[in-house]
This record gives C-alpha cells, structure tokens and sequence, in this order.
C-alpha cells in the first residue's frame, strides 16, 4: 500500500504516458493465484479512468512475471470491471466501447474546433469530425486520399491545443486515416495518432483507450467487427479489434518486458 500522493510522485518521475499501479483487493489476495485485482492509472500530471496500454502492461507482469495461474484476470478500476485474458502470443483486454457523434457538443465553439484542428492537421483536408462524450476524445478523420506516410510524417504541436481547448470537454485528438488497399501496409484497416497534453502526454505511442474509441467509428464506416489498426507513432504498435455482441470491445497487442527493478522509499 502507498501514500496517496506517492501514485503521484512515482508516475511524474517515471515520466511515462502512464503509470500503473496494481493492489490487493484483500490481504489474503495472492498476485500468484488470486484473478481480481485493483488497478489505477497515473500520468505525469493527473490520474485518469481508464488506459488500456497500462492495463496491457499490468496483466503481462502478473502473467509472465508473476506466472498468476488463473487464465482471466479481472481488474477493478475507475471504469468499472476490465478483463485481460492471453490469446496464444497475445493479451485481449475487454474494454468499453465508446460510441461517437457527427455533430459535436454545443459547448463547443466552432472557433475553439478551428484552431484545435488547424494546430493538428495544418491545411490538410479532412474528412470527418467525431467526438465522443463517455471517452472526451475528439477523432479528426484526414482524407482517404492520403497515405500511411503523411500520417505518419504529419509534425504536430500538441502543447497548442490547451490554449485552443479549455473547456474540460475534450482529453484527447485523435488523428485518423483509413488503411490503404494495395503496398505493405494493405492489411490495416486504419491507422492513428494520439495527443493527450490536457493530461501531460503530448503524443501517445500506442493508446487502448483511444481505440476504443475508433473501434465504435471503424467498425461503422467499414462494415466490420474485426479489425487490424496500427497506431503511426514514432515507436509504432499493431492492435486487434474485435466488437463484441454486449456493446464492448476485445483489444489485442502484443507485449515485451524491457525492465525489472525495485523502487525504495
């Protein structure tokens, strides 16, 4: 158990997208052979509700470094009851699906909305503007006639949409682009790009909570409940997604240990 302050304290120092802290629901539990756990998630600068990255990240230590015998783990979070389960060579989160709106929310300004994108997206063409109210995250769809590599080399000053958004409605922009039909890129359905500076993260390397998000608006524009997205981040990450028939979604990704250590206070 820590200090309140010390989720805090650690997640700034680690200075990582976010910071996940997994507890003991009771003092019997076992990371080895209980399946429910508490799970929070910190950024450098607030907590937040949900982070599927993080979520990823805990399951995996309980999995593979804990060796937790149970084949579902079962989180206890600010978003209600998150399930991590392994797949063969992957973890599937079962996530909330966040339905998202053509016309955006009347405490809006179009003012507010103009610079927010022309910060993001300069005088590119765009093509669709979504926002969703559960998840605060606003999709900025750019144009089927671009490619991979305009997403991917698009330079982006995230820090200019706190001035441009300060209304508490939105917590993060997503750019997306559709996947292309032909190249070595054909089989993702979609691509995307994630920005997170009203909670400290200028740009996200790969994002759960964003994507489910998108998995509600992909799976309406193409007609599918399977889907293959890769997120164009300059580390880059491939996600899986399927829509499930109770109105949530099972996101899959791979994962890699790259560091063991002991914090001490």
């Amino acid at each position: 158990d820590l200090n309140e302050d010390l989720h805090q304290k650690i997640a700034t120092e680690m200075n990582l997208s976010e910071t996940a802290f997994v507890r003991k629901l009771h003092s019997m539990d076992d990371f080895t052979k209980s399946s429910c756990f508490g799970l929070r998630w910190f950024t450098p600068t607030n907590e937040v509700s949900l982070c599927g990255h993080a979520t990823l990240a805990a399951a995996a230590v309980l999995f593979h470094m804990q060796k937790n015998t149970n084949s579902v783990l079962t989180f206890v979070t600010l978003s209600g009851e998150l399930k991590a389960r392994q797949a063969e060579d992957h973890i599937v989160l079962d996530l909330p699906l966040y339905i998202t709106y053509p016309q955006v929310s009347e405490n809006f300004t179009h003012i507010r909305l103009s610079r927010k994108i022309c910060a993001a997206v300069g005088d590119m063409v765009v093509q669709d503007l979504r926002y969703s109210p559960d998840a605060k995250k606003l999709i900025v769809r750019l144009s089927d006639a671009y490619e991979r590599s305009v997403l991917e080399k698009l330079q982006v000053r995230a820090q200019d949409f706190l001035s441009a958004e300060k209304t508490g409605k939105v917590e993060g922009l997503i750019l997306t682009l559709k996947g292309g039909s032909s190249g070595k890129h054909e089989g993702y359905d979609f691509y995307s790009r994630y920005f997170g500076p009203w909670d400290g993260i200028l740009e996200d390397p790969v994002t759960g909570s964003a994507h489910a998000v998108l998995g509600s608006y992909w799976s309406e524009q193409l007609g599918k409940k399977e889907m293959l997205a890769f997120q164009c981040s300059r580390r880059g990450g491939e996600l899986k997604i399927s829509l499930r028939n109770d109105g949530r979604v099972d996101i899959a990704g791979k994962i890699a240990i790259v560091l063991k250590g002991n914090l001490t206070f």
